[in-house]
C-alpha cells in the first residue's frame, strides 16, 4: 500500500503548489506568463491522477505513483527551464520573452501588457516562483521515485 499513499503524497504536494501559484495570482497580485501556465498543467494533472486515482483504483497500483512522480518532476523541468530564461542563461519562447515595444497609438494606454517570461515578479533569497516549483517538484518527485524503488527492493 506504499504506492498508494506516494501517490497521494505527491499528488498533495502538486496541489499545494497549484494552489500557491493561485494564491499569488489573486492575492499578491502577480499574473501568471506564459510558462507559469505551462507548469501548472501537469501539477493539476499529477493531483488528480494522485489524490483521484488513489481514491478511485483498489490495490497497490505502483504505475500510479510513477505517473504522479512523472508528471511533477515534468513541472519540476519546466520551472528549471524558466528560471534559466529568468537568469538569462538561455533563451526562451519568443511569445513571451525579449524587448518587445509596440506602439499602437494611445487607445491602448491602460491596457495591461503581456506578462513576460524572462523577468521575475518576485524572488525570495534570489530565488523565483518558477526557481521554486523546480526545487519542491524535482526534490518531491526525486523522494517519492526514491521511496518507490526501495519497496521494490525490499518485496524481493
Amino acid at each position: 500500500m506504499i504506492s498508494r499513499s506516494i501517490a497521494m503524497d505527491i499528488g498533495g504536494v502538486a496541489l499545494a503548489l497549484v494552489l500557491g501559484a493561485l494564491g499569488f495570482q489573486y492575492f499578491a497580485h502577480f499574473p501568471p506568463c506564459e510558462m507559469c501556465h505551462w507548469q501548472r498543467w501537469p501539477l493539476i494533472a499529477a493531483a488528480v491522477v494522485g489524490i483521484g486515482g488513489s481514491l478511485m483504483i483498489k490495490g497497490d497500483p505502483k504505475w500510479l505513483a510513477w505517473a504522479t512522480i512523472l508528471l511533477v518532476a515534468t513541472s519540476g523541468a519546466i520551472g528549471a527551464f524558466q528560471a534559466g530564461v529568468e537568469w538569462h542563461w538561455w533563451q526562451g519562447p519568443s511569445a513571451c520573452t525579449g524587448a518587445r515595444v509596440v506602439f499602437s497609438g494611445l487607445g491602448n494606454l491602460n491596457e495591461p501588457g503581456a506578462v513576460r517570461c524572462d523577468v521575475a515578479a518576485w524572488r525570495l533569497f534570489g530565488i523565483s516562483l518558477a526557481g521554486y516549483n523546480a526545487l519542491i517538484s524535482t526534490g518531491s518527485a526525486v523522494i517519492g521515485a526514491v521511496m518507490l524503488m526501495r519497496q521494490r527492493t525490499r518485496n524481493r
